[in-house]
């Protein structure tokens, strides 16, 4: 595990966020990108998690594919959990690639893709 601030953790999602397809990354609207040390117990509830199982990141929100034309009044957020990630690490660019992971599963809900999808795009 390596350990670093919280402002380079930030520098590591603008970075991951960067090397992202600029069509996915650009046409993304009124999301918050998020960081929390850990998932809360609700969060890890909500997502009936066991206690062996880890998240790095998060998506809530109304994905596209179900939005109808409705926009929210609040943004969507995608929360990035810097613990979970910076687990078992043991060096930066290690940790870049798993964040730019993390953040193209989570932009892939915000499209309304389902795991499947996500995994298949990713080869």
């Amino acid at each position: 595990m390596i350990h670093i601030t919280d402002d380079q953790f930030s520098d590591f999602i603008d970075q991951a966020l960067a090397s992202l397809p600029g069509e996915h990354v650009k046409n993304i609207q009124n999301v918050a990108i998020l960081v929390q040390e850990d998932p809360t117990l609700e969060q890890r509830q909500q997502l009936q998690l066991r206690n062996d199982q880890t998240l790095f990141g998060l998506y809530e929100g109304v994905p596209l594919s179900q939005r109808q034309g409705n926009q929210p009044l609040f943004p969507d957020r995608i929360t990035l959990f810097k613990g979970p990630l910076s687990e078992g690490v043991g060096f930066e660019g290690e940790l870049l690639e798993r964040i730019r992971h993390t953040l193209w599963h989570e932009i892939g809900h915000y499209y309304g893709l389902d795991h499947k999808r996500i995994h298949e795009l990713e080869q």
